[in-house]
């Protein structure tokens, strides 16, 4: 049985002080579920303080982003080894985001992958299509693309630990979300994906989130449907009330 994991990634949002305070609202809200995995991943500023206030509680922490090496001449960077020593335990790794504005390439993510399954650290991994490739029916083609790119040279043992996120570029932020069914379709394609390339144990055992404007209006839903473990939420990770009724959405 696979264990439901639910994801924050507050983006470029939320002042120390502030996620500070949204940890602490949060907290207050879930301190009583045990049964999933839950996650929030602040700005780099604010990793540290965040990761405090949570301590040994229910919500673990992750980043949003690391670099491949373990140190070096890399301005603006941060290692794996740097984000253990803070806390974390998660890191978001290829989110469309990335791949958009800073040029993330398969590539580049799979040499992050392998850095992060080198450490402790557990990697979720973003795979999706944009609008007009879903439009041209490309769908399964890029996010094959995604998954084998940031795969390559990694064996089953190697992929225990990770996590893969569907998310449909062009349901990020926009109010557009997947219906259950179309997320419930890709992710069984990306199963039977894994199936066939790295075995039936591996495809039967990772888990896949959606992310794509997750709300509470539409987490059952979503939730509820047999390929889908859990949520990659966006925007409404910015508001205690609304994150914690996705949460509960699954319990």
């Amino acid at each position: 049985m696979r264990r439901a994991i639910i994801a924050g990634n507050w983006k470029m949002h939320k002042t120390g002080p502030e996620a500070v305070q949204l940890a602490k609202e949060l907290l207050n809200r879930v301190s009583d579920v045990s049964n999933i995995e839950i996650v929030v991943c602040p700005p780099f500023t604010a990793l540290e303080s965040v990761a405090w206030v949570l301590g040994e509680g229910p919500v673990k922490i992750g980043a949003q982003n690391m670099h491949w090496a373990d140190e070096g001449a890399y301005t603006g960077e941060v290692a794996a080894k740097m984000l253990l020593t803070i806390g974390c335990r998660y890191v978001i790794l290829g989110h469309s985001e990335r791949r958009a504005h800073f040029g993330e390439s398969n590539s580049i993510v799979n040499k992050k992958l392998k850095a992060a399954l080198a450490t402790s650290l557990v990697p979720i991994v973003c795979v999706g299509e944009k609008l007009g490739e879903r439009e041209k029916g490309q769908t399964e083609a890029v996010v094959q693309g995604h998954v084998v790119g940031a795969f390559e040279g990694l064996s089953p043992a190697d992929l225990q630990s990770v996590i893969l996120a569907y998310e449909p570029v062009w349901a990020i932020g926009t109010g557009k979300t997947a219906s259950p069914e179309q997320a419930n379709e890709v992710h069984a394609f990306i199963r039977d994906l894994l199936k066939k390339s790295f075995g039936e144990s591996l495809a039967r055992d990772i888990r896949i989130q959606y992310g794509g404007s997750v709300k509470p209006e539409n987490a059952a839903s979503l939730l509820s449907q047999p390929e889908i473990d859990g949520a990659l939420v966006g925007g409404a990770s910015l508001d205690a009330e609304s994150f914690s009724q996705i949460i509960k959405a699954v319990t």
